[in-house]
């Protein structure tokens, strides 16, 4: 079997049977088939797509290619969330200790950013101390005793996804559904999970810019976990704007934890207590939704889920004072305006754009060497339907270096628009599906 010839059936939109994909994915895993090759195959899925008998085979030959957690010594349903990227997007940090508050057991290996999104454990690796290189062991060990840990890829999770998902972010191949639900799926059922709740972007600042898209995503995704006799449930969400106000790794801890205190955004806490009240439910901890939409939103005013973030931050070793203190986490040196040249509405703002020119700041990464800084980003002061003054702010650049600030400041202008009619409230939850 020669890689070549995959390619080559792979771009004339030929399926790949089980034994070809096994023979790619475990030769690209152990080094044997180099990055090119593999470049050129990814990118004849990005154009031809997959069947869903070749998403399923990818994602068990994906799993097959390291361990499986085994978490069936600790009791309770385990259930975790994922979403599929967006900007601003930090409702792991506040879903999770909801969910874990209410008594669901909670394994989180996250991921970090990909092209203009933000990642989880870039965000929580903004917090001084705390650690997400965690063995297997220690992983365990703290889902026992408290309900939730958040933990990276490791090499023995799923090694072909993790080198796979660095290739796909410098190769323009993100954007492909097979390869995304293949990433997910793979990691998620290879944690040893009982049930998972999926976030689906779709909008501007999602690598799904099309509904139809975003559905087909879900729909893949909740049959992959069907395949394996796993509960899967999938929001499909809007991301044509940020989500919350902060945009930037440390910013959005310190939004995050607002909202678990009950402060934060409303379009940030409606969508996290939906996301953890499906959570709870999939967890079994409450007979039906609405209950659990209760439960939820009981654990965010209580403070439980605020604590429970609180707990855990100091068990991986970083500094719990952090949520409450900001000038402990990472802050920027400089601020950079962006005002308004108009009275009106903010009828657009243009999430990628906003997303893009946080990355130029030093918010995420071009390449995947690259080095995040944590403290750099962007505050909006106007969401889309709201009254503006010709001069008002639109939103804050907070950097570290001048180098960017400007091309930065020129997109985030740009990703504004203003109006003299108030636009059509669009939906934040658009589809359940599963």
């Amino acid at each position: 079997m020669r890689t070549v010839d995959l390619i080559q059936r792979k771009r004339d939109g030929e399926e790949l049977d089980k034994e070809e994909i096994s023979y790619w994915v475990d030769g690209y895993t152990r080094g044997e088939i180099p990055d090119y090759q593999i470049s050129a195959l990814l990118m004849a899925v990005f154009f031809k797509g997959m069947t869903d008998r070749e998403v399923s085979r990818l994602t068990e030959c994906m799993i097959g290619s390291g361990e499986t957690l085994d978490l069936s010594s600790i009791p309770g349903v385990k259930v975790d969330k994922h979403s599929t990227g967006g900007v601003g997007d930090k409702t792991s940090l506040i879903v999770a200790p909801l969910a874990a508050a209410a008594g669901v057991i909670v394994p989180m290996i996250s991921g970090r950013g990909l092209g203009h999104t933000g990642g989880t454990l870039d965000k929580l690796e903004s917090i001084p101390g705390f650690r997400t290189d965690l063995t297997l062991d220690q992983f365990r060990s703290q889902l026992a005793e408290l309900g939730l840990c958040f933990i990276g890829q490791s090499e023995e999770v799923t090694p072909a996804d993790g080198k796979l998902y660095s290739l796909r972010d410098v190769t323009a191949t993100v954007e492909s559904v097979p390869l995304i639900a293949s990433s997910i799926m793979s990691k998620k059922m290879a944690e040893g999970l009982d049930a998972l709740v999926l976030d689906v972007k779709v909008g501007t600042g999602a690598f799904m810019k099309k509904q139809v898209d975003a559905r087909r995503l879900a729909q893949m995704m909740v049959g992959i976990g069907r395949r394996m006799d796993k509960k899967v449930q999938a929001l499909i969400t809007d991301m044509n704007q940020p989500l919350g106000y902060a945009v930037g790794n440390a910013l959005e801890v310190m939004e995050a934890s607002q909202t678990l205190m009950n402060q934060g955004p409303a379009d940030l806490t409606r969508l996290s207590l939906e996301l953890a009240a499906r959570m709870i439910f999939l967890g079994k901890i409450t007979p039906t939704l609405e209950e659990a939409r209760a439960l939820a939103e009981k654990n965010l005013v209580d403070g439980s889920g605020y604590r429970k973030l609180k707990q855990v931050i100091e068990a991986q070793g970083g500094n719990p004072q952090a949520l409450d203190k900001f000038e402990l986490l990472p802050n920027a040196i400089g601020v950079r305006e962006v005002s308004s040249p108009r009275a009106g509405y903010v009828s657009v703002i243009n999430a990628e754009d906003i997303g893009r020119a946080s990355t130029l700041m030093g918010a995420g990464r071009d390449r995947k060497e690259d080095a995040i800084d944590p403290a750099v980003g962007v505050i909006l002061e106007a969401k889309v339907g709201e009254k503006i003054d010709a001069g008002s702010v639109l939103c804050r650049l907070y950097y570290t270096r001048e180098e960017g600030v400007e091309e930065a400041a020129e997109m985030v202008e740009d990703a504004f628009h203003v109006s003299a009619q108030k636009p059509d409230e669009r939906e934040l939850i658009l589809e359940v599906v599963g």
